[in-house]
């Protein structure tokens, strides 16, 4: 492993321009993007990734690392790169789908179960695809991974590149939530709940549906929704309060941050900050509407998100624990959010100069934050406090 150079953020508070898609909107603007004043250390741990995506933690201390092309690999506490791991089932990589996210059962230690989301080819001819989710036991030792199970499949399935959404959470109970993008060309059935586009859907491990589902006996939409209305959700999390929090890439303006609750409707793409590419109005040109639940948090210009955690950890100092932390493959750096009454009310970001994609962001075991940045050649990085 070696250290990279100190990144000392600038003392300078440039804000990026922040409007607001409609001034119809009663909400007020939030806090415009700032540079950090905290100096950090990145450590790299590896490199040569070919575009890493989902990063999970095991107990003797090694990362398992998803790359987007369809490769399923463990990297050593101390940086050495395995072999891909055996044992996947097909995957159909290209454009914006490959082997998304992986997480680890909250029971790994007794059960070794993983879950992983990818993009699933369909079946004939045509280049359908959706997001699927499958289980799989994760041998200590072992090459090939064991017992693979598709437990939910995304319908249905579409001829797209885009938008497969494909982050996963677990909750308390060890249910689960997954994101799901509703594939570009079809975004008006993220309104719809006859179908899983623009969804989060919430299962148990055995890909049953998860308790508080509003649709769960199957009446008015399918039993596996939580929630709707959403574009494509690349960053989820279990926060602090128990709930769940995600966010989701707006068009052109419009990212956003939401709580997602059961049986909401979260407004993509009737409302939104956002609009089409190369200007003009979405939907209803409206940024609210009721009915359709307000973001916690808006980014226009977009900055592209990929990735989030919450710090609980006080391996920081007081200032940083509790923030939400999100990657930006836009601007290629790492957004800080403080949190009050449930409100974003400071936006800064760090490691601007490091000049790369920031895929995913994790809290680890020990409590440091880990990232991956997106490139053929993505990097494991390990972030600390500058020394004194």
């Amino acid at each position: 492993m070696r250290i990279c150079r100190n990144l000392a953020a600038v003392a300078v508070f440039a804000a990026v321009g922040l409007g607001v898609a409609s001034a119809r909107s009663t909400e007020p603007s939030p806090p415009a993007p700032v540079v950090s004043r905290t100096p950090v250390t990145v450590e790299h741990i590896t490199e040569g990734l070919s575009n890493p995506w989902g990063l999970a933690f095991l107990p003797d201390g090694s990362f398992l690392i998803t790359e987007r092309p369809g490769r399923l690999r463990i990297v050593s506490g101390d940086g050495r790169l395995g072999s891909p791991l055996q044992g996947l089932p097909k995957i159909d990589a290209g454009g914006q789908g490959g082997l998304l996210d992986v997480i680890t059962d909250a029971q790994f230690e007794r059960n070794r179960r993983i879950f992983f989301c990818f993009s699933e080819p369909g079946e004939g001819r045509g280049g359908a695809n959706g997001t699927a989710l499958a289980s799989a036991v994760l041998p200590a030792g072992g090459k090939t991974l064991e017992s693979v199970r598709v437990i939910f499949r995304q319908q249905p399935k579409v001829a797209s590149r885009l938008h497969f959404g494909c982050r996963i959470a677990q909750a308390a109970d060890g249910s689960l939530f997954l994101t799901l993008g509703e594939r570009f060309e079809r975004k008006d059935d993220a309104q719809k709940t006859d179908n899983h586009l623009g969804k989060v859907v919430h299962v148990q491990p055995d890909g049953s549906p998860g308790p508080g589902n509003p649709f769960a006996q199957g009446q008015g939409g399918l039993p596996e929704i939580w929630s709707w209305g959403h574009r494509n959700g690349q960053g989820a999390a279990i926060g602090p309060d128990g709930r769940l929090w995600m966010h989701e890439h707006g068009p052109q303006g419009g990212d956003e941050i939401n709580i997602p609750q059961a049986g909401r409707n979260y407004g993509w793409p009737v409302v939104t900050f956002g609009e089409n590419y190369g200007g003009g109005k979405i939907g209803e040109g409206l940024t609210q509407k009721s009915g359709m639940e307000p973001p916690v948090h808006y980014w226009v210009p977009s900055i592209a998100p990929s990735g989030m955690a919450f710090l609980t950890s006080d391996r920081y100092g007081s200032a940083w624990k509790g923030s939400l932390f999100i990657g930006s493959l836009k601007f290629a750096r790492l957004h800080r959010l403080e949190l009050k009454d449930g409100r974003v009310v400071r936006d800064e970001y760090l490691l601007a100069d490091l000049g790369q994609r920031i895929r995913d962001v994790r809290q680890g075991p020990d409590g440091w934050l880990y990232l991956l940045t997106d490139s053929p050649q993505g990097q494991l990085l390990r972030l600390r406090p500058a020394a004194p």
